[in-house]
């Protein structure tokens, strides 16, 4: 069966895809959001504005989504999440040319004051170079770009997904005007899954093991929690420390380091789950008589 194109929902066999349908939901929520919140966005001071955040954020949320592919399709054992990865991704790229479209609109499509705009603000530098990034891997994600460029260049290429994610991180960080709390949480999410590759590619092994996996979580939520804290000191001049002993506060607001490390223990107990109830079910197989 010849699939279309156009048909996201059948897999590469034609065959209707439980996995693509989520896939194609999850693309489509940020979407249905907007359409639910249109009259309260409209009523708002800057509509358009709005939209340009929306845009943006959910763009960093589908990029975060394509990197975490790789370490569940292996923690959770399920290696068909595989099929989704272009489709998120290709996804992400949208989501990032409607926040550009977006801010063409709000600048009343005066390209010359966009260029300038562009040109002589950091924060936008920064985002479009991610934006030309993410274009470039969009513009590569086919089959038939795969063979002209050759698998290795092809790797090569998409490995800057790396650097495209940390330029988004930063641009996002830096349109924050007031609480950081979500970036810095967004941040340590991307840490962990940054983390993941690196400590793999330490221990040469293509799984962390469980115990591995929980190392990391109180690692990356030590490192947010000490991000934190610096950033805050350095922002108005205090001690880091004293920022440190606020953590236990819990009156003021749980910390993104608690979040992020009660992320990691979940990724940790996903993995001891399946890696038992895996050894359970090829237990519990007939041996195949010889």
């Amino acid at each position: 069966m010849r699939v279309s194109t156009f048909e996201l929902w059948r897999d590469r066999r034609g065959r209707v895809s439980a996995l693509r349908i989520v896939a194609l939901v999850l693309l489509l929520f940020p979407l249905a959001k907007a359409l639910v919140d249109a009259g309260a966005i409209a009523h708002g001071a800057r509509p358009l504005n709005d939209l340009i955040h929306r845009a943006g954020f959910w763009t960093l949320v589908l990029l975060g989504v394509t990197l975490a592919i790789t370490p569940f399709r292996r923690i959770g054992r399920y290696g068909n999440l595989i099929d989704v990865r272009r489709m998120i991704g290709v996804g992400t790229f949208c989501y990032a040319a409607a926040h550009l479209a977006l801010y063409i609109a709000d600048q009343g499509y005066d390209l010359a004051k966009v260029v300038h705009e562009i040109t002589h603000r950091v924060y936008l530098i920064i985002g479009i170079i991610a934006w030309i990034g993410l274009a470039a891997l969009a513009a590569t994600s086919t089959d038939t770009m795969m063979r002209r460029l050759g698998g290795l260049r092809w790797r090569r290429l998409h490995q800057a997904i790396y650097v495209i994610a940390l330029l988004a991180l930063i641009h996002y960080f830096q349109q924050t005007k007031a609480d950081v709390t979500v970036p810095i949480f967004v941040a340590g999410l991307f840490g962990w899954l940054i983390a993941y590759r690196a400590m793999a590619w330490w221990q040469d092994r293509n799984e962390l093991s469980t115990l591995s996996l929980f190392a990391l979580a109180i690692i990356v939520a030590a490192l947010t929690f000490a991000g934190e804290a610096i950033g805050i000191a350095i922002e108005f001049h205090i001690s880091p420390l004293r920022v440190l002993a606020t953590a236990f506060d819990f009156d003021i607001g749980i910390r993104p380091g608690w979040e992020v490390l009660a992320a990691g223990i979940a990724v940790t107990v996903l993995d001891f789950v399946r890696s038992r109830w895996g050894t359970r079910v090829a237990r519990s197989r007939p041996v195949a008589a010889e």
